[in-house]
């Protein structure tokens, strides 16, 4: 997985010693309240540490799970992910056609303009490397997100339940080097 770097980011792989900023992260409940059919708070740093684990394994020449860091300090602000979405159906959940993009982003930057910026930039290593389209879904209730994803510029789609067997707001980006 490569670095992704913006004007002020540097997407880069998680590393173990990020692990006590994951846990800070996802063991808000504001963060973690739209993430899920059944949110729920991250309870130990246990957790954290197979967290991180699990997005060290993603080792893929497009998909990837970043940690989004200020390219200033170095400080940790969130998450960014580009990873093949499940289809709604019986459980385990199996992989649809579709990529999705997808973040959480630290409350402390919530606002910064990051989740946007970081987004643009991981869509453009995307279409880069030959996805047609990608897919971000939200909770109906999360306006913030959704406001993400029509300052990329993705397009609203209505509400979907073909992935991850919930009802969610989905929006489309398509290559725009892709003829219609």
């Amino acid at each position: 997985m490569e670095n992704i770097t913006t004007e002020r980011l540097l997407l880069r792989p998680w590393q173990d010693s990020d692990i006590d900023f994951v846990y800070d992260l996802y063991s808000r409940w504001v963060v973690q309240r739209f993430i899920g059919n059944e949110p729920r708070v991250m309870e130990s740093r246990t957790e954290a540490a197979e967290r991180v684990a699990r997005f060290k394994a993603v080792d893929h020449p497009v998909h990837g799970i970043w940690a989004v860091t200020r390219k200033e300090d170095g400080a940790p602000v969130g998450t960014l992910l580009l990873k093949p979405i499940p289809s709604s159906g019986e459980e385990p959940l199996q992989p649809s056609d579709d990529v999705e993009i997808g973040w959480h982003l630290h409350p402390d930057y919530w606002g910064s303009g990051f989740a946007s910026e970081a987004a643009e930039a991981v869509l453009a290593h995307a279409f880069a490397r030959g996805l047609n389209r990608v897919v971000a879904v939200t909770n109906p209730a999360n306006e913030a997100s959704q406001s993400v994803c029509r300052r990329l510029g993705m397009k609203e789609k209505g509400l979907s339940k073909k992935y991850y067997n919930a009802t969610c707001a989905l929006f489309v980006a398509k290559n725009p080097s892709v003829a219609a």
